[in-house]
């Protein structure tokens, strides 16, 4: 039985939903005077490349603010010089918008859904007051664009020419897509894995032939300093070293969260070797580096918005009404988080600074007991191509679930 969405009946109640909810952002965009901090950060790092500058030596914004990706990355932000600030921050508020479009059509697609127009607008207009989304529109982040990259590349037909290559550009661009390398490997996907290792390479090469010092000096320390990201412990941080340094009230937990982190990476990649489909697989793996990367910031999170799509297919709207909720209910910026104020939370703040983080670790329990439940189950890097086969695993999954 499909599940029953409810949304506008028209397409025109749709767009007008769709024009409001814009409206309402831009109008908060003017009158807040956002500064899109991010995109300025990607701005400097585009005029360091073109003017031959040091590309890890500036720091921009009131904020401070570094370069933290791969050289690779600062070449694609070249064309961001090539404007007027006002007219880059318009660009990127448009951009995101168009890839939030595209990034509930993608998630549809991955959840099995119908994606109509009607329900594209409307679903659309609602995502963009989810947290993590609201938040890259804000700084001008790219999160959207290396969801989509991914969601893109892993919901093509099999065998389609190039798959995978898209999740190592994406890696290249910003190091925590490779997850999705993992990913394809633990399911079996061994052609699609090499392809997206071949993709990351090639950025690789390409930063290293265009910015050789750049490249070493980023492959060789900016990597591994984790601390020029940003502080971990502040409670935009809604990875797991965040939850931990805020619990103990330790700006540097150390092993209190090392060990944690070790185990929740192994427990995670497991689920995702036996999640029962792909679109759970590919949750799994999203959220578990989430949990595990030594920070996680909220913007980081907008693969909610394939978690919302799937739950919704999965005929639990209740349960995606809760968790739509949770990502947009902000109650971590509702609490005191001036100056070190973070680490000094008492108890019954916690579960309100890390929700994204608890939120995850809350789904493990269910998932496990469902994995565990399972027998006679074997991934298959093409089910269609072998139908015979896979249909009784079908048989079993639906029994089980």
């Amino acid at each position: 039985m499909k599940p029953r969405i409810v949304t506008p009946r028209s397409l025109p109640a749709a767009a007008v939903l769709l024009a409001v909810s814009l409206t309402a952002l831009a109008g908060l965009c003017v009158v807040q005077h956002v500064p899109m901090a991010d995109t300025l950060v990607y701005r400097a790092e585009g005029a360091a490349v073109a003017n031959g500058s040091d590309l890890y030596g500036f720091t921009v914004t009131e904020w401070e603010l570094p370069a933290t990706y791969p050289p690779f990355a600062a070449i694609l932000f070249v064309p961001t010089t090539w404007l007027p600030l006002a007219a880059l921050k318009t660009a990127f508020l448009i951009g995101n918008v168009a890839l939030l479009f595209l990034l509930v059509r993608l998630s549809c697609k991955l959840a099995g859904l119908p994606a109509r127009a009607p329900f594209l607008c409307a679903a659309t207009a609602l995502a963009l007051w989810l947290e993590p989304v609201f938040q890259t529109v804000l700084f001008g982040q790219i999160n959207l664009a290396l969801a989509c990259l991914v969601l893109w590349d892993l919901t093509r037909p099999p065998g389609a020419v190039g798959k995978g290559f898209a999740v190592g550009v994406a890696a290249g661009i910003k190091l925590t897509p490779a997850v999705f390398v993992v990913y394809l490997l633990l399911r079996g996907r061994v052609r699609e894995a090499a392809v997206a290792c071949a993709g990351f390479a090639g950025t690789v090469l390409l930063g290293a032939l265009v910015l050789p010092a750049a490249s070493v000096d980023f492959w060789t320390r900016r990597v591994f300093e984790t601390g020029r990201v940003g502080k971990a412990w502040i409670v935009d941080n809604q990875s797991l070293q965040g939850l931990v340094a805020r619990l103990l009230h330790d700006a540097e937990p150390g092993a209190a969260w090392a060990v944690p982190a070790a185990v929740t990476a192994v427990v995670g990649l497991c689920l995702v070797r036996r999640a029962p489909d792909e679109p759970r697989a590919l949750l799994l793996a999203a959220f578990t580096a989430l949990l595990v990367s030594p920070i996680s910031w909220s913007h980081h999170w907008v693969w909610c918005v394939p978690l919302l799509a799937v739950l919704i297919a999965e005929g639990r709207p209740r349960l995606a009404a809760a968790v739509a909720v949770l990502f947009t209910a902000r109650t971590f910026w509702l609490l005191p988080h001036a100056g070190d104020l973070d680490l000094h939370l008492p108890w019954w703040q916690q579960p309100l600074a890390s929700p994204y983080a608890l939120l995850a670790l809350a789904a493990w329990p269910p998932l496990w007991v469902s994995v565990l439940g399972q027998q006679d189950v074997r991934v298959v890097e093409h089910p269609e191509d072998d139908k015979e086969q896979a249909a009784p695993r079908h048989h079993v999954l639906s029994h089980d679930l």
